[in-house]
Formats: structure tokens, sequence, C-alpha cells
């Protein structure tokens, strides 16, 4: 058996856990490092795809950096889409998702808790310093926020992103959605194919 073939049960593995109906949204996220810190948590949760909307013109070129420069870690097995304006995002991720949840302050904001994360959704996370734009809230389904009980009553977007995912973890672990096994949803091939070229490809370099 070689490398591939023993990399091929490891993709069916990992396959059979992910979660094709759960997402993320990240608009003008600064820091490359946060990027990468969401990028690890998507993929332990079962994430394989996530939304990166850069509306500001000095990070688009960073994000393209973000997404492609690198090909160790996550970042690989995580596709990732690049959009310049909101409304173009928006429409491809409602496309596939039923739901978009964001991460903003107000009367209204439920609690993190309080969200039905089982269900096909997407969370929309905003830049370290304004959070999420009134243009791509007016698109939410919901605002949330996760309970706190310091005086400093923020987190870092790539802990709160971790904090939301794994809220979404825990309820779809509860419904057994990450029980299936390979070969049972549609979408399982194209992805082992998708990871088969990623891991071709990275010979080949």
């Amino acid at each position: 058996m070689d490398i591939l073939e023993k990399r091929i049960d490891r993709f069916k593995a990992v396959i059979s856990k992910r979660q094709y109906d759960l997402t993320i949204i990240l608009e003008n996220v600064h820091d490359p490092h946060n990027i990468g810190a969401v990028l690890r948590t998507c993929d332990s949760v079962g994430i394989n795809e996530i939304f990166i909307i850069y509306t500001d013109e000095r990070l688009q070129e960073r994000g393209l950096e973000v997404g492609h420069k690198s090909a160790s870690g996550a970042k690989q097995w995580i596709t990732i889409h690049y959009f310049e304006d909101v409304d173009s995002c928006i429409t491809a991720v409602k496309k596939k998702y039923d739901s978009i949840y964001s991460t903003k302050l107000g009367a209204s904001s439920k609690s993190l808790y309080d969200l039905t994360l089982y269900k096909s959704c997407a969370l929309l996370f905003g830049n370290e310093h304004d959070g999420v734009s009134e243009q791509a809230n007016k698109y939410v389904d919901a605002n949330f926020l996760i309970p706190q009980h310091g005086f400093v009553q923020s987190l870092n977007i790539s802990v709160a992103c971790a904090v939301a995912l794994y809220e979404a973890q825990r309820q779809r672990l509860e419904k057994g959605m990450y029980d299936s096994n390979y070969g049972e949803r549609e979408g399982d091939s194209e992805m082992l194919e998708l990871y088969t070229n990623i891991h071709r490809e990275k010979k080949l370099k």
C-alpha cells in the first residue's frame, strides 16, 4: 500500500465528519494570524469552506497571501472564497446556507447558546476594531453575543470564532451529525477527489 492509499483512509475518516451546512464569513479581518487561527478551528470542527470579504483595498492583496502563499496546515484543506464587496459574498453564501448569524452587540442580540446551530447556517465575524459593518448586518437573520462576566466585554476574533464553532459542534454532536460514514452523504466523493488532488500537488512541489 503506497502513501496515497494510506492517506485516502484518513481522508475518508475526516470527510465523514465534515459539516457541509456550516461555515463562517470574515469581514475585513486584518490580522493574518487571526485568520490562521480561525482556519485551524474550522478544520477541527469539520468546516470545509469559508468566505472572506475584503472591501478595504489595503487588505485585498494581503488576503490573497493568507489564502495562497502557504500550503501548510489547515489552509490546504479548507476552500477560501474571496470577495471584494459584501453583496456578492452574501449572495453566494445564501445559495448554500439557510441562515446567517452575526456577532454584534445590540438590544436585540441573542445569546450564542440560544441559537440553533445544528441547522444550515453561516456565522459572520467583523474585523478587530469596527466589528460587522452595517452593510453586512442588514443581511443577517439574528445578531448574537457570547455571554461574558468580566470587566472587559470583548474577545479576540479568533477566540470568539472558536467559542461559537465549538458550541455549534456541541449541538451537532448531540444530534448525531458527526456519526455518518464516508459515502453516505452527497458531496463526499467530490471532497475525496479534492483532498486527493491536494495530496498529489504537494508531492510534486
